[in-house]
This record gives C-alpha cells, sequence and structure tokens, in this order.
C-alpha cells in the first residue's frame, strides 16, 4: 500500500515538473503582441480618407483591415498578424489579392517593423505608437532606384467616422 502512494506521489511530482517546465519553454517561445495598435484610426489628407482597424491578439491572430477613399477610387486591404512558429507575420492582402508576408524584425514598446526583402514595394512596413495616434509607413525602392517612404498619421477615431 505505501508503495503505491510512493508511487503516485513520484508520477505526480514528475508531471508537475515536466509541465512546469513545458510552460518556461512555451512562453520564452511566444513573442510579445503590438496589441497597442488595436483600435480604430482614421488618417488622410484633403478629399483622401484613411482608416485602419485593428483587433487586438487572441488564439495566436491579430486581424485589421484598411480603407482609402477619395474621389476617383475605393481601396480596402485585409490585414493579420499571425503567429508562425515564434514568429510574428504581418500578412497584407491588398483588395484582397494573395497575402504577402512580411516577419518582424525591430520592435519595442511602443514600435514594430515587419520586413520582406523580397517583395517589390514595400519591402517594410513601420508603426509606431505616439500617445492617441498611431504612425505607421512603408518604404522600399522607388522606381529610381532610390529608397521610396509613405507615411499615414492616423488619430483614433470612431468606426465610420473621422
Amino acid at each position: 500500500m505505501m508503495t503505491h502512494r510512493i508511487r503516485r506521489a513520484t508520477c505526480g511530482l514528475i508531471a508537475s515538473i515536466a509541465l512546469t517546465g513545458w510552460t518556461a519553454v512555451q512562453a520564452t517561445e511566444v513573442p510579445s503582441w503590438p496589441d497597442w495598435m488595436a483600435g480604430s484610426w482614421c488618417g488622410g489628407h484633403g478629399e483622401t480618407h484613411v482608416e485602419e482597424v485593428w483587433l487586438r491578439s487572441g488564439g495566436g491572430l491579430m486581424l485589421g483591415m484598411s480603407r482609402t477613399t477619395d474621389p476617383y477610387r475605393n481601396e480596402f486591404e485585409h490585414l493579420r498578424i499571425e503567429l508562425q512558429g515564434s514568429h510574428l507575420v504581418y500578412q497584407a492582402q491588398p483588395q484582397g489579392r494573395p497575402a504577402v508576408p512580411f516577419t518582424r524584425g525591430r520592435h519595442g514598446p511602443d514600435f514594430v517593423e515587419f520586413d520582406n526583402p523580397q517583395h517589390d514595394f514595400p519591402q517594410r512596413i513601420r508603426y509606431q505608437r505616439e500617445g492617441d495616434q498611431l504612425r505607421a509607413e512603408i518604404s522600399g525602392p522607388g522606381r529610381d532606384g532610390q529608397t521610396k517612404s509613405i507615411p499615414f498619421h492616423y488619430r483614433a477615431c470612431a468606426l465610420n467616422g473621422g
């Protein structure tokens, strides 16, 4: 009877140690998410209006969308940041086309960069939170061989409003 209790206690201890070790390994493999991007953001200039909306991370995924409107065009983009292995990957789908992946590179508590050096343009997507504003920038090689950057300046806004 005593041997049975010792075996059960030992098995419980081994299982506890194994689970604790597994949890510690898992915690170090999961990167921090840029949840500070979550919200509804509006920007633009003149007659051009840009909206970008992000949901907080959950289940290994952050979902986003973007809409740009002006008197001459209406564009949309499906966006997501997903966990692939131990890396965060930004997937952009302009006009619903196949997703283009950008892997997270440099990042900090209030900024994140995603890179894809094989893509034509952009090759880098950067977000930075500045108080109640969100700054975004896409950059890469321009047609003249010089680096081209397009900034986006957003402020927090209500959905379907400016």
